[in-house]
């Protein structure tokens, strides 16, 4: 009996402890098949600074899709609208969030704008296009990081001899001292993109000073000179925000033309170059974004054939004649 009792009791031991080494076994092994999907999550996903948005920049629908990891930034038309609750010290303007879009032609013909935003933007020294009557095209840049493209864009900008506007974060301030500082010495216009890319209608009047005014102080510090450009991040605004970027000093930049190259886009350098040029029109504001390596390697020839059709290359300071 005795002995009968300690083999049952050897069994139920035995069985314990399997049972809890296999359970262990179990969360094991699920533990390390999670490791291995994060890492391989990680692998497949441009991570960008913690400073800048994955949605890094303002554009346009193109011929391409979005970044696949990114919301669209171009709400059709420029007519989102929400209501975000906001503290406005702005005399009660309106938050409703807008997103900026164009509709576009097939005929060079500048991009329709409705009235009403057209005086909007007139109100608060917002630009986004030039004269309808004059063959000239503005160029500029969005610089949330640096992808290893600006210097050979700078490079053809000097040989071509065209200036263009860049617009920073405080992220490619930070990390790219001298690179700005090049800009500057070579008669580009450096112009601010906030310290840390946020939707400018979900902040706080206090919160929007903070983001434009950090950024414009160490650029001062760094350079010697003053932002007076601003670009909303994302193209996001509203009518309370462009007035307190108006009080704050600046011109607000949007844009005539853009399109989602921050990815590689399916066509490469020729597609870069083919959209740029299908859109043509009189008083083009391009965005491009030197994250790019299309927009780099399409950039000198775009920009020979666009002046080979007689266009102009001017800068924000002969759009805005301050």
């Amino acid at each position: 009996m005795k002995k009968s009792l300690l083999i049952l009791t050897g069994v139920l031991v035995v069985a314990v402890i399997t049972g809890y080494a296999s359970k262990n076994l179990y969360f094991s092994w699920k533990d390390n098949l999670k490791t291995e999907q994060t890492s391989q999550q990680a692998k497949s996903e441009k991570i960008l600074p913690k400073t800048q948005s994955q949605n890094d920049s303002s554009s346009n629908k193109s011929s391409t899709k979005n970044s696949p990891t990114q919301k669209s930034e171009t709400p059709a038309n420029g007519e989102k609208s929400e209501n975000i609750p906001v503290s406005s010290q702005n005399g009660g303007l309106s938050n409703s969030l807008h997103g900026w879009g164009l509709k576009r032609n097939s005929s060079h013909l500048q991009p329709e704008m409705p009235a009403g935003i057209r005086q909007t933007l007139a109100q608060n020294n917002a630009y986004w296009i030039g004269s309808p009557d004059e063959k000239t095209v503005y160029l500029t840049f969005d610089e949330g990081y640096e992808n290893g493209y600006t210097p050979g864009i700078l490079d053809i900008l000097k040989k071509q001899n065209v200036k263009a506007a860049f617009f920073i974060t405080g992220h490619y301030l930070g990390s790219q001292p001298e690179l700005v500082k090049r800009m500057i010495q070579e008669g580009h216009i450096v112009g601010n993109h906030t310290v840390n890319h946020p939707s400018m209608p979900s902040l706080t009047d206090k919160k929007i000073k903070e983001e434009i005014e950090k950024l414009a102080s160490d650029f001062t510090a760094l350079t010697g000179n003053k932002m007076v450009y601003f670009r909303p991040p994302m193209g996001e605004y509203s009518e309370r925000t462009l007035a307190e970027t108006k009080n704050l000093g600046y011109y607000t930049v949007f844009w005539s033309f853009a399109m989602a190259d921050w990815i590689p886009l399916p066509g490469g350098p020729q597609e870069a170059y083919q959209t740029v040029m299908d859109n043509l029109h009189n008083g083009d504001l391009i965005l491009l974004h030197a994250v790019s390596k299309d927009n780099l390697e399409s950039l000198d020839k775009m920009i020979s054939d666009i002046e080979a059709q007689g266009y102009t290359f001017k800068t924000l300071d002969d759009l805005v004649k301050k």
